[in-house]
């Protein structure tokens, strides 16, 4: 029988079961409190784990803020590079793609600036953080996508503007200045570094 046409067997049924349970705790207790206010303890009842299992699957409670953060950012960048298909305006374009990465980052505040600082100073050899690299990659990647588009860029050149309003996107999300700035507010503020840029 092929491998891809085998069933999954129980024992993995029931390990994604119990890591679904734990995604789906820590996200209601991260959005409901915050991240710096929920204990591992707090995730594992709610989950109906104990402690020890937990940590079977997860290996900080900032490992676990990567994993319930980066299944939003996939979907948000998804959603950003499908809209700017269609929109011929490179700035425009841009933004279609920086808008939604923000309102995903910006939907409990201080989980995204968290999100954000995992993303750049956490263990890069843990799964969850190489995710939360390759979406930052992927973001790079769609935007430089839009400025290749438009003939007053050279294609040579996109790539490295694109890590420039990168930086300029992660850097406005992760400021402390930034915190109490509403997501228009902060994409108004994206806006105008990214034309001054282009």
């Amino acid at each position: 029988m092929p491998v891809a046409s085998q069933p999954i067997g129980r024992r993995e049924r029931n390990k994604q079961a119990k890591l679904d349970r734990i995604v789906a705790a820590a996200r209601e207790l991260f959005a409901e409190h915050g991240v710096d206010e929920v204990t591992t303890q707090q995730i594992a009842d709610k989950a109906d784990i104990g402690a020890g299992t937990l940590f079977l699957y997860v290996k900080s409670k900032g490992d676990l803020l990567l994993l319930v953060q980066n299944s939003g950012y996939a979907l948000a960048l998804n959603k950003g590079r499908s809209a700017a298909e269609s929109i011929s305006d490179t700035l425009e374009a841009v933004m279609a793609i920086v808008h939604p990465v923000v309102e995903c980052n910006r939907t409990q505040i201080d989980n995204g600036r968290t999100y954000l600082r995992e993303m750049v100073f956490g263990d890069h050899e843990e799964p969850h953080h190489r995710d939360a690299l390759v979406l930052s990659a992927q973001t790079e990647e769609a935007i430089a996508d839009v400025l290749r588009r438009d003939g007053r860029v050279h294609t040579e050149k996109a790539g490295a503007l694109a890590h420039i309003i990168s930086a300029v996107l992660f850097l406005s999300m992760a400021a402390s200045i930034n915190a109490t700035k509403t997501v228009d507010e902060l994409v108004q503020d994206v806006r105008n570094q990214i034309r001054v840029l282009l």
